[in-house]
């Protein structure tokens, strides 16, 4: 079956349900940063509506800044941005200990430092080779796959009904629609085959009864975002230090959702470009602080619209970018998307990051397969699979080190970046057929 809708890559309604797949893919992902921090910092309701609505026009504004080339920023790749889950734990300690204001303070810092480090972090562009970088996409794709299947399962493990029969259903169905689209599907149903399985999911939870109106009641019609809502930022030496470490973090991962969609639209990246990108991220986390919501960075997850849909161009990006700011702006309207059951979400994650992972595997295709190669990858795989599915394991170390090496993604690029250099000190070379 074929959906006949205008060729042209300029048609309004194409790009405009390429851009609404865009922000399905990253929305559960994104409205959890702000429900896990209001939750854990005691926010009333209405504290957490205007959180949640601040933060969806942040992520188009973030968005914005990324995808739109100027003299300093914006990469000018697909990539769409969301709050990041790298900075869940630290922003609640700080909170905790300290209060928002200094969680604020932090989150500026932080952007910051991303801001006035972007030019010499682009310099280490040497040290990611397509063995580091491989390694790197595979692990960001596979160590998410847990979050999707805790997410089938309802999301919370240890609910009393989690795994129970109706998530499943909606979640493994989920899939399995976007599986049979993209073997059977062609032209424009193929492309949008995520939103495809999303949007039949849902309509699934309706018919079983497991979708309620409550939270598109509850919202507002409109609102109109302020810097400083909750509170003027307030700065602390340790506050700042761990927002650092979480900010460094999230520019490793950011480099490898870069190398990874240079590689679907085959394009090559230069320092400039990634300057360019690391300080688009700062100049977001710094409004984010301003405008008291969180830092920004790359969603791995859209990696995977783009490789299922076939679309490289930036268009389909803009849409989602402005659909995210017309969404933060009438909170009832984006109060829709949050009636779509996790497990759907689950199950639509599991398709989107396993398709991360396998162009993971992909550019790892491309390095010459000897030892030194095979051992850096063996390492750094295992590494990050392992913390991210024992993240108990380092309890003994203090909490800011374990906020960093509980992180698979982390360890498993340090582990890379490090093998590389000592087992490839003349540079890695590159397998030719």
């Amino acid at each position: 079956m074929d959906l006949k809708v205008h060729d042209s890559e300029d048609s309004f309604l194409k790009n405009l349900l390429l851009g609404f797949q865009h922000l399905l893919a990253m929305y559960s992902g994104d409205i959890l940063i702000p429900i896990l921090i209001g939750a854990a910092l005691n926010f009333s309701a209405k504290e957490m509506t205007y959180l949640i609505s601040v933060d969806i026009f942040m992520c188009g504004v973030a968005t914005l800044l990324q995808i739109k080339r100027t003299p300093m920023t914006g990469i000018g790749l697909p990539v769409v941005l969301g709050s990041a889950v790298e900075y869940v734990t630290p922003l609640q300690n700080i909170g905790h200990h300290y209060g928002i204001a200094y969680m604020y303070g932090g989150i500026i810092a932080a952007g910051i430092f991303i801001l006035v480090i972007s030019k010499f972090f682009a310099k280490l562009k040497r040290f990611f080779p397509p063995v580091v970088t491989g390694s790197l996409i595979t692990l960001i794709g596979f160590t998410l796959i847990p979050v999707a299947f805790q997410n089938i399962g309802g999301g919370d493990a240890t609910a009393k009904g989690f795994g129970g029969a109706t998530d499943l259903i909606l979640g493994f169905t989920t899939a399995l629609i976007i599986v049979l689209i993209n073997i059977l599907g062609k032209g424009f149903i193929k492309q949008i085959s995520v939103l495809i399985g999303i949007v039949v999911g849902s309509v699934m939870a309706a018919f079983m009864g497991t979708m309620g109106l409550s939270s598109v009641h509850d919202a507002h019609w409109f609102q109109i975002p302020i810097p400083f809502y909750f509170s003027a930022p307030k700065f602390e030496w340790s506050s700042i230090l761990i927002m650092i470490l979480a900010a460094l973090t999230c520019m490793i991962e950011s480099t490898g959702v870069y190398y990874a969609l240079a590689e679907i639209t085959k394009r090559e990246l230069n320092e400039k470009d990634l300057q360019h990108g690391y300080a688009s991220e700062g100049i977001a986390a710094i409004l984010g602080g301003i405008f008291n919501t969180f830092p920004y960075s790359t969603f791995s997850q859209n990696v995977a619209i783009v490789q299922l849909s076939g679309i490289k161009k930036n268009k389909p990006v803009y849409f989602s970018a402005f659909l995210l700011i017309l969404l933060g702006l009438i909170p009832k309207v984006g109060a829709i998307a949050t009636l779509i059951p996790t497990s759907v979400l689950g199950g639509a994650m599991l398709i989107m990051f396993g398709t991360v992972g396998a162009e993971g595997i992909k550019m790892l295709t491309k390095v010459r397969m000897d030892n030194n190669n095979l051992l850096i990858m063996a390492v750094a795989i295992g590494l990050g699979l392992g913390v991210t599915v024992q993240p108990t394991l380092l309890h003994i170390l203090p909490s800011s080190l374990q906020t960093i090496l509980n992180n698979g993604l982390v360890v498993g690029s340090f582990a890379a970046i490090l093998l590389n250099i000592l087992l490839n000190p003349q540079g890695e070379k590159k397998f030719h057929s």
